[in-house]
């Protein structure tokens, strides 16, 4: 087993620089971060969308959607869900890309107390987003150049709307998700028909005309992280119009945006992507190894096929360019998924408890994400781009932030788990502020723990909120348990 040093070791940016150089990694540090108008955080940017509004965000910080299991059962939100959205609106970031991962049908949960994006859960969706300009108003700032969106979902081969149990839908019988999800290869009736798509198509519809009556200014159409969106992309094995080449792959994911700006179209629309991927993970409690494969590698996207552990960024960049001319107002881009590849998807020292010690110095994966989005935006420098992979930098963020934006490297910086320990981060750096270091995530993988185990999402070790539930005891024992195992 490998051991790692932690960012916290690192007692200065340049220390950090030469670990990076010793790693043969390229990140653009800052030695200090800038405070109010001299930063380039706090620049303010405008994004076109297909209609040609134009709509301005304050800043260049992002908050990412998350999912918190912690909505109402009918899926509208409990005090935990309002709490986290007010949270959102105090960081001081002007671009909320979802906040929630909100989806378009029950059976189409994650868990079974994900929020609805639903025509029935307009009340709910609409308290969210008064929570979070609640939030906003509390530090002084001005909403007038805040961008909110809900971000619209289905999660496919990880659908839990009822218990912890799996009851997934797919796109594709994919080999090695398969076995490690336990579906049965034979089993047809999990794979989605084309039938069953023009009504889901309907269902995206319907939770982009509830996001807009509820106040929303944009739906991200969610397709990354392993779930309905995601999979397609890589349904090489699928017949019929929705899979085989990348314009039938990408056809339910293209659809659902034309038919959102025809019948929404005051709407404005983003798209979270996973531009790369890598083949599933081994759960272990022993250094993270990869499923057998065999090459060429056809279940992937954005990935080498005859080296599926290295990205090729190919095939997403034409679906960049597509999405661009489709009139995107932006993309948000990540890689992975949390449940099959988290050492990539959400680099960490500390695993959560379905995933294994991480096979590479987190920093790898830090870096991997930030070039991939470097590469992106080289390659279609006209359509904004928010950058992922940030939090496990912990002290030096700001300092990787501004620098990437200096460099045009990215649009904007997204934050996630970092605004479940400290949410005011991006406010104190634009105001010059010294970071308040206790608060700073250390991604120690609760807040993925949790739900993994039927838990609320928070940040369990830094949120005196959460340290307080009775649920923070529960969460010791699991770890315990798992720990003796």
């Amino acid at each position: 087993m490998t051991h790692y040093p932690k960012i916290a070791q690192f007692k200065t940016v340049q220390q950090l620089r030469d670990r990076l150089a010793e790693l043969n990694l390229s990140l653009p540090l800052d030695d200090e971060p800038l405070a109010e108008s001299d930063s380039p955080l706090a620049a303010p940017l405008e994004l076109t969308d297909h209609a040609g509004r134009r709509w301005r965000t304050g800043n260049r910080w992002c908050i990412h959607p998350m999912e918190g299991w912690d909505a109402n059962r009918d899926g509208s939100p409990s005090d935990l869900t309002l709490r986290r959205w007010r949270q959102f609106g105090r960081s001081g970031a002007k671009f909320i890309w979802g906040g929630e991962a909100a989806a378009v049908r029950e059976d189409g949960r994650a868990n079974p107390r994900q929020t609805l994006g639903t025509l029935a859960n307009v009340a709910g969706l609409r308290q969210l987003r008064d929570a979070l300009l609640a939030g906003h108003r509390e530090q002084q700032l001005a909403t007038d150049d805040l961008l909110i969106g809900l971000q619209l979902t289905h999660s496919g081969r990880f659908c839990r709307p009822n218990t912890k149990q799996l009851e997934p839908r797919i796109a594709y019988h994919h080999p090695q998700l398969d076995e490690k999800f336990g579906i049965d290869p034979s089993d047809k009736s999990v794979v989605f028909t084309n039938d069953e798509l023009m009504r889901l198509i309907d269902a995206y519809v319907d939770a982009a005309r509830a996001a807009y009556d509820a106040g929303y200014q944009f739906v991200d159409v969610k397709a990354c992280h392993g779930y309905l969106l995601h999979e397609f992309l890589s349904a090489r094995r699928r017949p019929g119009p929705f899979g085989g080449d990348l314009e039938g792959r990408s056809k339910l994911l293209t659809t659902i945006i034309g038919r959102i700006q025809s019948e929404v179209p005051d709407l404005a629309i983003g798209v979270r992507l996973s531009v790369f991927d890598v083949p599933p993970f081994r759960t272990s409690r022993e250094t993270g190894q990869p499923m057998p494969f065999a090459t060429p590698y056809e279940d992937g996207f954005g990935v080498d096929p005859n080296d599926p552990l290295r990205m090729d960024l190919t095939e997403p960049l034409e679906l960049l360019r597509r999405l661009q001319a489709l009139g995107v107002i932006a993309v948000n881009l990540s890689c992975g998924s949390p449940y099959y590849c988290p050492h990539v998807q959400r680099p960490a020292i500390f695993p959560p408890s379905d995933g294994y010690l991480p096979p590479e110095d987190p920093l790898v994966g830090v870096a991997r994400q930030i070039e991939a989005v470097r590469q992106c935006r080289e390659a279609v420098p006209s359509l904004p781009v928010v950058g992922t992979g940030y939090s496990y930098l912990q002290d030096y963020l700001p300092h990787a932030a501004q620098g990437v934006v200096r460099s045009g490297w990215a649009d904007y910086v997204g934050l996630g788990r970092m605004v479940l320990s400290y949410p005011e981060l991006p406010l104190d750096v634009l105001q010059g502020k010294p970071l308040q270091r206790k608060r700073v995530c250390r991604t120690f993988s609760d807040c993925t723990t949790a739900p993994r185990n039927g838990l609320v999402s928070g940040c369990y070790p830094l949120d005196d909120h959460y340290k307080q539930l009775d649920e923070a005891a529960q969460l010791k024992a699991i770890k315990r348990e798992a720990e003796a195992n």
